[in-house]
């Protein structure tokens, strides 16, 4: 995989102090099959490299030139909506619950060695790692003294929220066709490339339009992020629009770029009339019965910044990854249209650009989610620094992991996570 695969690096955080976890969520774990022996989760003050990360000082926050630095990671990605200014996405009246089993024993081999679960957490520095089969955990850990109340960075994972947000704003008759141009939402993007580009093509990263995301803190992602996070903060519209270079005809090479979703959260906001955090509250969020208050990243005009920065404690990430599993029902209810879901995670007929090993060497691209190859069907939501939630619908069994990795981007990052999941799936899948 090369390196430009995967969303925002942070650059420009402001200083905050964090708040003690909520009780709230807390005394979750305990609701469901009150008794002894009920298997809770696991909690670690240690964890790959914890002194690098800061161990001795507690993980400490930064201040607003130091919170990316690696001895302040961990509390950056654990509290990132309180540093900085984020739309609140209600909790549910009545939470669902996962019920929970022992853990089993998860073994798997990775470059001639074998490893267990409690390895895999030695060896990757992971904040979270919960996997659950349809609706019940069989396994939950965190390290670096993050607990189950808080809140982790999704990074680009939320560009797969933004696009299962676009398929109920079709099904509603908000957005009418895919295959309008963004001008038809957002007339401020008329007389622009991206303007005149339909939103399919952004949904499959693929404008067209020039835009570098490369992580070296001078290309097009640092720029749109310092328009969108400095005080105080430019119009959106104007930032994407000075990315104004077609290299290629739309719909005809994959290329990632932040900008695409950031575009495609300005067209939800403009058809849906509403926040694109209360149109998740209360299209997704409430739905699937999330147990925690989430929070969601906005610029100075307040809008999302939907190519990053949604916030959620590990098990509402697992709600959600088990909405996506059931290609997009929860319970009974169709909460995400099910061909929509389907068609995100598919390699549609003529759109062989997009496949696995096309895109890149080893994921494909369908509406802002990754493709695993091989069959049957599995997907991933991404983000950088180890983020990521791994769906297979067949088996029901999802896997979220939060992470801080020391790099925002590194070549063979994912290629153990995926190894270990490959087995999760090969040994509980039936």
């Amino acid at each position: 995989m090369t390196r430009h695969l995967f969303g925002l690096a942070l650059t420009l955080v402001l200083a905050a102090v964090g708040c003690p976890p909520s009780a709230y969520a807390q005394d979750l774990t305990d609701t469901r099959n009150n008794g002894a022996g009920v298997p809770k989760p696991v909690f670690s003050d240690t964890g790959a490299d914890a002194a690098d990360y800061g161990a001795a000082a507690g993980f400490p926050p930064g201040t607003r030139a130091t919170a990316s630095q690696v001895g302040h990671l961990v509390w950056t990605y654990s509290h990132f909506g309180e540093l900085f200014p984020s739309r609140p996405v209600k909790r549910a009246a009545t939470p669902w619950l996962f019920k929970r089993a022992p853990e089993p024993p998860i073994f798997y081999n990775f470059k001639s060695e074998r490893f267990s679960i409690e390895n895999y957490l030695s060896r990757n520095p992971a904040t979270g790692l919960l996997i659950a089969k349809d609706d019940t955990i069989l396994v939950e850990h965190y390290q670096y003294a993050r607990t189950d109340a808080d809140r982790f960075l999704s990074q680009s994972m939320a560009k797969t929220i933004t696009a299962m947000l676009i398929g109920i704003a079709v099904a509603e008759n908000k957005i009418r066709s895919i295959d309008d141009p963004v001008s038809a939402y957002v007339p401020g993007l008329a007389n622009t490339e991206y303007g005149s580009t339909p939103l399919r093509a952004l949904l499959h990263m693929s404008s067209g339009v020039s835009f570098t995301e490369n992580y070296d803190g001078s290309d097009d992602i640092a720029r749109l992020a310092r328009d969108l996070f400095e005080e105080p903060g430019k119009d959106p519209v104007a930032s994407v629009a000075r990315f104004n270079t077609r290299v290629a005809p739309p719909g005809t090479k994959w290329h990632y770029a932040s900008a695409e979703t950031e575009i495609l959260g300005l067209v939800l906001r403009a058809a849906v009339g509403e926040p694109v955090a209360d149109y998740l509250r209360d299209r997704i969020w409430q739905a699937i019965g999330a147990e925690s208050d989430a929070s969601w990243a906005i610029d100075g005009t307040g809008q999302e910044i939907t190519f990053c920065c949604f916030n959620a404690v590990l098990r509402d990430y697992a709600r959600l990854g088990r909405l996506l599993a059931h290609d997009g029902a929860w319970d009974g209810r169709q909460v995400i249209p099910r061909q929509w879901v389907l068609d995100a995670t598919t390699v549609q007929p003529g759109n062989a650009y997009l496949a696995p090993g096309t895109a890149t060497p080893y994921f494909g691209y369908g509406y802002q989610v990754w493709l695993v190859p091989g069959e049957p069907r599995r997907f991933a939501l991404l983000g950088i620094r180890g983020q990521i939630i791994l769906v297979d619908p067949a088996s029901k069994l999802v896997m979220v992991q939060t992470a801080v990795r020391k790099q925002p981007s590194e070549p063979s990052s994912y290629a153990e996570t995926i190894t270990l999941w490959f087995n999760v799936v090969a040994q509980l899948g039936k």
